[in-house]
């Protein structure tokens, strides 16, 4: 069974997602897909720490290879991708200064495949599509990129929800309490 959350930052997308991974059996990953860069990304990496402290979960930190994640858990487990934002942003834009603009296809086929072989994924991504903004090439591109990646694994998985402070409206599925 896998889900799709998207909503906007601080919305309560990562807090669901733990309490629908802490209710599936077997054994519990957290999937993450952030590079740190600055003092900020630490901050929120060990806020993220903090909140899954005691619930079981085996933090596997993959930004880049998604596949080779795999390795790392076992088909029956229940993991927590946080977040497709961060994964599609380090594969785009990559650590020596060059840019993928084929990262967003290759992408979409790598965690089609990786929510094929995991029995339960809750995957996470950012709602970034609401403002008039202009933007240059490569974050339009990147803008696009992440449309793709959320509209194919809304299509993939069983349950999608949006949330919006703290509020889940479920398109498709759902989860009880």
């Amino acid at each position: 069974m896998n889900y799709f959350l998207s909503g906007g930052a601080k919305n309560g997308k990562s807090s669901l997602a733990q309490e629908i991974v802490c209710a599936q059996s077997g054994p519990r990953y957290y999937l993450a897909t952030m590079i740190p860069h600055d003092d900020e990304d630490r901050l929120r990496i060990r806020r993220h720490l903090d909140n899954r402290a005691g619930l079981g979960f085996q933090t596997v930190e993959c930004g880049t290879d998604i596949l080779a994640s795999l390795s790392q858990m076992e088909p029956d487990g229940a993991v927590l991708l946080d977040s497709v934002t961060a994964l599609l942003s380090n594969e785009m834009f990559r650590a020596d200064g060059t840019m993928d603009a084929s990262a967003p296809a290759r992408l979409e086929a790598e965690l089609l495949e990786f929510s094929r072989r995991m029995r339960c994924c809750v995957f996470v991504s950012d709602y970034i599509y609401a403002d008039g903004g202009q933007y240059d090439e490569w974050t339009e591109c990147y803008r696009r990129g992440l449309a793709r990646l959320d509209r194919a694994l809304a299509a993939a998985c069983e349950n999608v929800a949006e949330l919006c402070c703290a509020q889940a409206y479920w398109y498709k599925g759902g989860f009880v309490r």
